[in-house]
Order: C-alpha cells, then structure tokens, then sequence
C-alpha cells in the first residue's frame, strides 16, 4: 500500500477494511473484542459500548458495500471472473458499469433484475434506493 504507485486513499476519505487490517491513514477497522456482524443486533441484542455501536455502523456500510457488487455481477457477467486486462482498463469497467447501473435506476426505478436478487437474500430493504458512488 505504500509502495509509489499503491493504493493512494483521497485525503478526507477512508476505506471500509475487515479486521485483517488495521486503523491507519485512510482505513477504518472495526473494533477488535467487540461484537461485530449484523446479525447480532438483528437478533435483539444491546448494544453495550461505544466500539460496539461503531462495529454495528461498519458492518451496516460493509454489507450494503457487498450488495452493491452483488448487484453488479449480477447485471454485468464481466465482473463475475477474474480480469486478464490491465488493471486501468479494470478500472475503467467496473467504473462504466457502475454509471450504467445507476442510469437503470435513474430510467427503469423498478428493475426486475434486481427485484430477484432483493428476493433471494430477503432482508435487503434498502437496495431499490441504492446509487452506486464512483471513487475516483
């Protein structure tokens, strides 16, 4: 990641990274000890701590993260394996799909493509509202 032409996290931004990472510059971990899937709340559990009420946040934006590329290899059979083009052309892709899926939307609010997937995991709520942000 620090390496000159790594992964450079825009100042004022960070990115959602499982407990393999740690808290740096630009990367937001959840807490360590603290319960964290969002399962548990679902489930009726209290929250006990401030570090328990942020993991519950984390893991709410990480698994609406997941459904959003869910939805996309779902529209976009190229995303769906591994990519031999060069890793700006990648980019490039999964950015077009990204603006392609948010004029779906925009144009067809109701997408039956999507209806399917909400149905099969059942407790998405949010999706028909979901815009896929690009970071650029």
């Amino acid at each position: 990641m620090e390496r000159p032409h790594g992964l450079r996290v825009p100042h004022g931004h960070y990115y959602l990274v499982d407990a393999g990472y740690t808290n740096g510059n630009g990367y937001l971990a959840p807490h360590r000890g603290q319960r964290y899937h969002i399962n548990i709340w679902r489930q009726g559990h209290r929250l006990t701590s401030e570090e328990e009420f942020f993991n519950m946040k984390h893991s709410t934006a990480r698994n609406c993260i997941e459904r959003s590329f869910g939805v996309l290899k779902i529209l976009f059979t190229i995303l769906r394996s591994p990519s031999y083009y060069p890793k700006r052309t990648q980019c490039r892709i999964v950015s077009a799909c990204c603006l392609l899926h948010n004029l779906i939307k925009r144009e067809m609010p109701n997408d039956p493509i999507e209806h399917e997937y909400q149905r099969g995991n059942g407790h998405i709520t949010t999706m028909s509202m979901l815009m896929i942000t690009l970071v650029s």
